[in-house]
């Protein structure tokens, strides 16, 4: 939650979400995925695909980089 509240990919939209709850619900969608696809998940495009369903944005994978290596860091610990 904290790597996508801190990146904000929907920026100035950010306010007209009612039920963000700080990308909550996303960052489970993500980590769910993840867990699905295990040994060949490929952390960029599982990112870029659940913010692009959920908000309906044009996330290209160059704005989805910085996150989708954090989250991958993270899941190595």
């Amino acid at each position: 939650m904290k790597i996508l509240s801190d990146w904000n990919p929907l920026k100035d939209r950010v306010a007209t979400v009612s039920d963000l709850d700080g990308y909550r619900t996303e960052s489970i969608d993500i980590l769910f995925q993840i867990n699905l696809r295990l040994p060949k998940s490929n952390v960029l495009n599982i990112v870029r695909t659940v913010l692009t369903q959920a908000f309906d944005l044009a996330l290209d994978k160059n704005e989805c980089i910085k996150p989708a290596k954090r989250i991958s860091e993270i899941l190595k610990e």
